[in-house]
């Protein structure tokens, strides 16, 4: 979308009108003619081989979104979480990212940085979105498509960044609002410099009283409205020793409280961590980065067991879930090279390690001697991962890119201690487990005229299983799911072509073709036999593809109205597995279509108004395809005015409609966030 608005913006220069560039290409600056997502090095967007979308800082800030991941939802119809509830509403550990279908479920099959941080839970996979800053991001890239050649196993779908604003300049960010459902939305971040020193802080709360997420027809008197909230704390360090050496430290902490809408259904997180970074630039040599990084939390879950009625409610389990990571990378990009044409070669490592435990009291309506009432699992994981990396361009509207990227792990120290009724113990040593995998990618691109580019990547990428997988079971609303682990990792063939077109008049378009054969991906899988009282188990499927095409067209109508709309369409199908019942269906949460459509004014003289309208497909709750979510169209608003000076005023109307539709039917089916208004006052000093 974005990235298209400066396709427009680089070939042709300027706008038809022979005045100023489009309102988009108005408010970014211009650093975002260049991206470092797809290839790890800043590149012109217009000459990497891959999709890049950029949502600048001024779409961030007038999106209807509340939070980053509704932002996102709205912005690119590729990107979805799981059960495509806002992390307003959903279980913490239900926020897995995917982009283009690519194994949808709680754990992300996509990696999401943070200034080149990963954030995804190291334990579970998920991302705590609520965790992320929101006034101090400059801007985000997507670049979906496999990434392990160059990020290793996290990135087996792509990759989401974020990119924080600047030190350098002193600013005041002041956000106030309050909305349906006693909601309360406070955002505070400042930021200065002294010299060579520059220092930011973010802190944020967000509270609501929440909505019933059963639906109707199916609550009952122990159903009630699911409240959250939850803090958060970010302080960023900036030191220019010289202006070849530079280095940062940031330091952040986050706490959430959410109920499911019962009082023994419940969750809590409580994170925190730290990172620094060092860059040098050497003239000869090129730029040389560093990154350390720790992170530890603690995730605790209640869970209930219900009557059939849903009249009276009982707790049926605690679980507890502590765990600890650390690591670090280092990445060395060239300067061009010249041989016979240019070449930007680039290099890294990084390594990873993280321990974590599952421990779970569990209060069954009877107890007997085999009875289970405790578990407790836990192990570690160690990766390492270098690789290399060259785009040559023999002509400039001519490039062809190679990487190729090593990875090893080894899962160890598993063990799983389960106490029975009688207090006798049964314990489970599993074995070490080491592997390695090799993950190739070559792209093209080739610019034949001014304002056409064609583009080409082929790639093969992996993702290990999670600790979260391996040894923690999970419920969602009656059903249980068991860990497994037995995993194995999952692993991706694919390929991607497409073409980028900007025409006068404000016009760009962009459309790719894609197609991925998903090697044992882990499914929840339905039991013949229940284990333990689990009907379903993460398991090791055959063979999915997944294969599609995606689109979109950017619009300037006139100076200050702008459209664009954008389509996925992205079907999943199960090829191959041990039972031939799952064999033509499609994977659990995804959705064949999703589209979107977005028309905005802006003109800060009189009005900033933002119309987004949502499409979701049908998709199945569970692996069989027997629990259909039927389609939903979403319409969400947002408005901005200038009061006086810094001060604006503003709201945002999620689900203007307030439709009612389905987000999950585990057991009972829950409902998504209904009409919700929120209202409020910023004050920005330094824009």
């Amino acid at each position: 979308m974005i990235s298209i608005a400066l396709v427009v913006a680089v070939a042709l220069g300027d706008a038809p009108d022979g005045g100023s560039p489009p309102p988009r290409a108005e408010a970014k600056p211009p650093a975002l003619e260049t991206v470092v997502t797809a290839t790890r090095a800043p590149r012109p967007v217009r000459e990497v081989t891959s999709t890049v979308t950029v949502i600048p800082r001024a779409e961030l800030e007038r999106s209807p979104g509340v939070r980053v991941d509704d932002v996102l939802r709205s912005a690119v119809p590729s990107f979805a979480t799981f059960r495509r509830t806002s992390s307003v509403a959903a279980d913490p550990t239900a926020q897995g990212v995917n982009l283009r279908n690519v194994g949808p479920s709680g754990v992300s099959r996509a990696l999401v940085l943070l200034d080149g941080v990963p954030v995804n839970d190291p334990f579970g996979g998920w991302v705590y979105w609520r965790a992320l800053p929101r006034l101090g991001l400059e801007r985000v890239e997507l670049a979906p498509g496999a990434a392990s050649a160059l990020y290793g196993s996290a990135a087996l779908g792509g990759v989401v960044e974020l990119f924080s604003r600047g030190t350098l300049e002193r600013g005041l960010d002041l956000d106030a609002g309050w909305g349906t459902r006693r909601s309360l939305d406070v955002a505070l971040r400042a930021a200065d410099r002294w010299g060579k020193l520059g220092a930011s802080l973010e802190g944020e709360h967000f509270s609501t009283a929440g909505y019933l997420v059963v639906a109707p027809s199916q609550a009952g008197p122990a159903d009630l409205p699911a409240p959250s909230e939850h803090e958060s704390i970010s302080a960023r360090v900036d030191y220019s020793a010289t202006p070849e050496l530079t280095a940062s430290a940031r330091g952040q902490y986050f706490d959430e409280r959410q109920n499911g809408g019962t009082v023994h259904t419940a969750a809590r997180v409580r994170e925190g961590g730290g990172s620094f970074g060092a860059r040098w630039h050497a003239a000869s040599a090129g730029d040389f980065e560093a990154r350390l990084w720790v992170q530890g939390q603690l995730f605790q879950q209640d869970r209930a067991r219900l009557t059939p009625d849903r009249a009276t409610e009982v707790l049926s389990a605690h679980q507890e879930n502590p765990s600890d990571s650390e690591g670090a990378s280092v990445l060395w990009t060239a300067r061009p090279l010249e041989f016979h044409g240019r070449h930007f070669p680039a290099a890294g490592a990084d390594a990873f390690r993280v321990t974590g435990r599952s421990a779970e009291d569990l209060f069954p309506q009877a107890v007997t001697p085999s009875t289970a009432v405790r578990r407790d699992s836990s192990g570690s994981q160690v990766s390492l991962g270098v690789f290399a990396q060259d785009s040559y361009q023999p002509i400039p509207d001519v490039e062809v890119l190679a990487a190729l990227r090593l990875d090893a792990w080894r899962n160890a120290n598993g063990r799983r201690q389960t106490v029975l009724g009688d207090d006798s113990t049964v314990d489970d040593t599993f074995t070490d487990r080491s592997a390695s995998q090799l993950s190739p990618r070559v792209g093209a691109r080739w610019q034949p005229l001014p304002f056409l580019t064609a583009r080409g990547s082929a790639y093969q990428a992996f993702r290990a299983p999670t600790l979260n997988e391996l040894y923690r079971p999970f419920q969602v609303g009656t059903v249980l799911t068991a860990s497994n682990p037995d995993l194995g990792p999952e692993r991706l063939t694919g390929a991607e072509a497409g073409v980028d077109v900007a025409l006068p008049f404000g016009m760009a378009a962009r459309a790719t073709g894609f197609w991925n054969r998903l090697t044992d991906p882990i499914v929840n899988v339905t039991l013949a036999t229940p284990i333990d009282g689990a009907t379903r188990q993460r398991q090791n499927v055959g063979e999915v593809q997944i294969a599609g095409v995606e689109g979109w067209l950017d619009l300037r109508l006139w100076r200050a109205l702008s459209a664009s709309a954008g389509y996925t369409f992205a079907p999943t199908q199960v090829l191959s597995a041990a039972s031939d019942t799952l064999v033509g269906k499609q994977l659990p949460h995804a959705p064949a279509r999703r589209a979107t459509v977005q028309l905005s004014y802006d003109d800060p003289r009189i009005v900033t108004l933002t119309l987004v309208v949502r499409y979701v497909g049908q998709q199945f709750e569970d692996d069989l395809n027997t629990q259909p979510l039927d389609g939903v169209a979403l319409v969400d608003l947002s408005a901005r005015r200038r009061v006086f000076g810094d001060l604006d005023a503003y709201v945002t109307v999620n689900n203007l409609l307030d439709q009612q539709y389905l987000v999950g039917r585990a057991g009972v089916d829950t409902v998504g966030e209904p009409l919700t208004v929120l209202a409020g006052l910023r004050y920005r000093l330094g824009r």
